[in-house]
This record gives structure tokens, C-alpha cells and sequence, in this order.
């Protein structure tokens, strides 16, 4: 659940709390070039007001007519879709003929929406199952993954009458430094759902942290590193330019699963934290080639937030699977075994 949909959550909150009647709509499915993805939620209250989106325009518009003559949702959650034909398509404003199923559900005291905007604001992650047949609404706290290893990520119908959706910070990110590009990347990385924790024994740097909703963890890098058990929704940056803070986390990082290890400084010393890597703390060249320096896209950034844009970017970019071209890479591409020293080379992954 990205930011966007929590903001629509809380709109519609505040406007059962005014006393008005709402109906929450959730993308459950799409066909085709799509304007919203599954998952994305839209609020729409009595009087016609909406919060979030799942198109372009034309199909809240036609949600609203709906709302304002009470026809929406009116006994229960319904399932509408939109686009089914080329003529709906383009009625509806849906590109390359794209469909879009949605699930309408009438918002009250069963749909839990208090207690589980209360538990999101305590950090946890959520399961929501409702009930398609009444509108009751269940709530299972998610510790991250399956038993299967996998993220308990999707929105969908469960096949036995029920839509589960999972809600809270599917992504993590973790910074090492509490400097003032730390500040700019936790900021706008909060912005883009990730939740976002900070490591800096240094108080010089630590006191006076002003990121409330990025909080900072307590210890050494090496041990935040393995308290947090990296995933492959995990990203770790480091970004105190000191080797004594900067290579703990990294020795650690590069050997996880995390999708995404990234470390500030210029080529020169990337290739020289590269071979005390290898040296000191035995990672292999494949582990090496793992990570992320220069750190962030070649966008000419110079600033603080430019850099920490650029950081994003990159995590954005390798998050999706993007192809970038190479002068946009940042990173100074390890060939497996060149530049390190003779007792790595040859090493495995």
C-alpha cells in the first residue's frame, strides 16, 4: 500500500466520523493497459466528493452519479466493472481498450476501518479480509512473509467469497547516517511508502534526529543489519563516508537478500571499499557486484535532495526490473574478479 491509498483511508474515516455515508472501492482486477493498479483505492462520500482515484476521471465520474443517486453499494459490496467493450473503453477513458473490475464496499462499524488505521499508525502490517456476502471485515496482523517465503503482497478475491487486501509498508529501507542527505533520503523515501529506519552511533550526528516517522535504531551497523533480517523487499544505504561505520553494514547488507545495497562515495572509493571488503571480511566478487556505487543515477546532482533523488531513482529503477542506459547507471559496474585483490579473485557466490 503506497501513501496515497493510507491518505484515502483517513479521508474516509474523517467523513464517517461528519456523519456522512461513504462507499470504499478497490481495484481488484485489470485487463489491458490499466490507469491504476490492483490494490488502488478510491473514497467516495453522499455528496459526491471522492478521495484517491482508479482512472483517469471517467469512471469517478460515473461513480459519483452513481453515489449521489444512492444506486452505489446500497445493500451490501458490489463488484462493477468498466471498459468491457472498445465503445465502454473509450467512454470510460480507459487506454487500449484496458478493464478495470472493481469491488464497491458501504463503510461502517463492521469494515474495522478505526482499528486497523490505528494498528497501520503503530507500524504494523495488515491483512484485511471482507466479506463480499455482508460486509464484515476481519483483520490479521502480517509479520511479512508467507510460509512460503512470499509477500503477502496482492489484492484479489480469495476464491471462497472473500477480498484480501494487504495493507502497511511492503518495503523497508534502512539508512546508515543521520547527516543532512540522510534527513532529505528519509523523507522522501517515507513519501513513497518505504518504511524507513535510521542507524548512527555517532551522536554527533544522531542528536536531535528530525525524521519522526523514520526512527533511529539503536547499535552498530553489523548489528542493525542482522536485527533487521534484509528480505528482497529490503534496501541498505550507507552513507557516513566513514569505513568503520559504513563497511559493518555493508559486509552484512551484501550478503542478504536485500534487492537493493547502495554506498556513497566516488569510484575511486568504491574500488578501495570493494577490495577492503574482500580482504577484511571475505565477501566474494559476486556479493561485491551487488553494490550500488557511485551511489544513485547520473542525473548531475549536487545538492543534498538532488542526491537523495537520485538514490530513489535508482532504487526505483532496480525495484521494477527498469533497463537503464548506461549513462544514466551510477554504479561502477564490478567485473567478476577485476580490480580486487589476488586472494579474492576466482571466489564464488
Amino acid at each position: 500500500m503506497d501513501n496515497m491509498d493510507l491518505e484515502v483511508l483517513r479521508e474516509a474515516q474523517a467523513w464517517m466520523a461528519q456523519g456522512h455515508r461513504v462507499v470504499l472501492g478497490t481495484v481488484v482486477r485489470t485487463w489491458g493497459s490499466a490507469p491504476r493498479p490492483v490494490g488502488a483505492l478510491l473514497a467516495l462520500r453522499d455528496d459526491g466528493r471522492l478521495a484517491g482515484s482508479v482512472s483517469g476521471g471517467c469512471i469517478e465520474d460515473d461513480l459519483v452519479l452513481r453515489m449521489r443517486e444512492g444506486r452505489l453499494a446500497a445493500r451490501g459490496p458490489e463488484r462493477l466493472r468498466y471498459g468491457v467493450s472498445g465503445e465502454e473503453a473509450a467512454r470510460f477513458g480507459l487506454p487500449c481498450g484496458g478493464t478495470v473490475a472493481l469491488v464497491m464496499e458501504p463503510l461502517g462499524l463492521q469494515s474495522a476501518l478505526d482499528e486497523l488505521l490505528a494498528r497501520l499508525a503503530a507500524g504494523e502490517r495488515m491483512q484485511r479480509r471482507l466479506s463480499l456476502a455482508d460486509g464484515r471485515v476481519q483483520l490479521q496482523a502480517l509479520a511479512g512473509e508467507a510460509p512460503d517465503g512470499t509477500w503477502l503482497d496482492e489484492t484479489a478475491e480469495d476464491g471462497r467469497g472473500s477480498l484480501v487486501s494487504t495493507h502497511g509498508p511492503s518495503w523497508r529501507l534502512l539508512i546508515i547516517g543521520a547527516g543532512q542527505l540522510g534527513r532529505y533520503l528519509a523523507e522522501m523515501a517515507v513519501a513513497l511508502g518505504y518504511a524507513v529506519s535510521v542507524c548512527d552511533p555517532r551522536e554527533e550526528h544522531a542528536g536531535g534526529w528530525p525524521v519522526v516517522n523514520a526512527p533511529l535504531v539503536p547499535g552498530m551497523p553489523d548489528d542493525v543489519v542482522l536485527a533487521m533480517k534484509p528480505d528482497a523487499h529490503t534496501a541498505i544505504v550507507a552513507l557516513t563516508h566513514d569505513p568503520k561505520l559504513d563497511d559493518l553494514a555493508l559486509m552484512e547488507a551484501l550478503a542478504s537478500p536485500a534487492f537493493y545495497v547502495g554506498a556513497l562515495g566516488s569510484a575511486l572509493n568504491q574500488r578501495k571499499r570493494q577490495a577492503r571488503l574482500a580482504e577484511h571480511f571475505g565477501l566474494s566478487a559476486a556479493q561485491l557486484a551487488r553494490l550500488h556505487g557511485p551511489i544513485g543515477l547520473r542525473l548531475g546532482a549536487r545538492t543534498p535532495p538532488e542526491i537523495a533523488v537520485a538514490i530513489l531513482a535508482e532504487m526505483t529503477a532496480v525495484r521494477y526490473g527498469a533497463e537503464l542506459p548506461a549513462g544514466l547507471q551510477g554504479r561502477d559496474a564490478l567485473r567478476l574478479g577485476q580490480g580486487l585483490p589476488a586472494a579474492c579473485q576466482g571466489l564464488d557466490a
